[in-house]
């Protein structure tokens, strides 16, 4: 089994023991929840939902969903501007980018983030112990993880030398940068090199599968946002029709030849209790930032025979879940 160490300080109980002095919600309110969702990038997480229910929140009962979803980045402000007009308490989005458009329409209602990449290299908070503002949640993003996606991708195809790294949609520039530290410093101690490329627009990707054969490129490490995730279908077929090995940070791909990263159910209802603990008037600048303490590796089968593949059974039995 891939090692599931516990992350940095500033989670889990010390996250949830700070509001004690948090009041109860009023008795008979019904809170309104914001949610902004890119289309195509599925429900709400039941996970979330079941964190919410666990913890007295009954959808229609003592709370209601403002939803909007969205067809292009370019609408999430407008999108949180109509939800600022409605007096929300609270708005959820699923990534640092969204988050960060959000809060050009407000600083004052709370921003719950519920699987940021990475927060604390973004702006949008002070530092990860204390937010600060009015932005918080959970990041599953590190260092760390970014070297070990690579080096599992390498175990699975021993020569690999060039990778392309694909993301798509808004990642604010700090952010984006951190991202690419963590991947360089990952890629250069595999004697990997990297091409980074980028999409605005689902049919840009056609033309960017095509360059990377001409490229010689083989193996796509996919990036994971409410805009790659939106369009993971489209993603993995072109992948497949090139024979290209895809490596991916969330479980949504189910069909990339390999997936590592936090078990999202865990993290999803660690989000939720940012929710309970707002709502009973916990300010979202004092909740530090969640990091993921549970993780698993995926890895299809019925994909590397596509591929012509054959994954070696030292890391098969490592896998925490293999597909067939």
């Amino acid at each position: 089994m891939i090692d599931r160490r516990t992350f940095l300080a500033g989670t889990g109980a010390v996250v949830f023991a700070a509001p004690l002095a948090a009041e109860a919600q009023q008795a008979g309110k019904v809170y309104r929840i914001g949610s902004i969702d890119l289309a195509g990038s599925g429900p709400i997480s039941n996970a979330f939902l079941q964190g919410l229910k666990s913890l007295g929140w009954v959808e229609e009962q003592n709370f209601v969903f403002e939803r909007r979803v969205v067809n292009s980045p370019t609408s999430i402000e407008p999108a949180a501007s109509e939800l600022v007009q409605l007096k929300v308490d609270l708005i959820i989005v699923r990534s640092a980018g969204f988050a960060e458009q959000v809060q050009r329409a407000t600083r004052i209602i709370p921003i719950v983030v519920l699987a940021a990449g990475e927060l604390g290299s973004s702006g949008l908070v002070a530092s990860l112990t204390r937010p600060g503002g009015n932005v918080t949640g959970m990041q599953i993003y590190s260092t760390e993880l970014m070297g070990k996606r690579l080096q599992l991708l390498k175990e699975a195809v021993p020569k690999l030398t060039r990778i392309v790294v694909l993301r798509g949609g808004p990642y604010p520039p700090m952010l984006l940068a951190a991202y690419r530290q963590g991947t360089d410093d990952g890629a250069r101690t595999l004697g990997i090199t990297l091409r980074y490329v980028e999409f605005q627009k689902p049919d840009e990707l056609p033309g960017l599968f095509a360059d990377m054969e001409k490229a010689r490129d083989q193996a796509v490490f996919v990036w994971s946002n409410p805009f790659t995730t939106a369009h993971r279908a489209r993603i993995l077929d072109l992948a497949i029709k090139y024979r290209l090995p895809t490596l991916s940070e969330v479980s949504g791909f189910s069909d990339a030849l390999m997936t590592y990263g936090p078990k999202m159910d865990d993290v999803f209802r660690q989000a939720a209790k940012y929710v309970d603990l707002i709502l009973k008037g916990a300010k979202p600048g004092d909740l530090p930032i969640g990091q993921p303490r549970t993780f698993e590796l995926f890895i299809n089968l019925k994909t590397a025979k596509a591929l012509g593949l054959t994954i070696p059974p030292s890391l098969l039995a490592r896998a925490d879940e293999v597909i067939q």
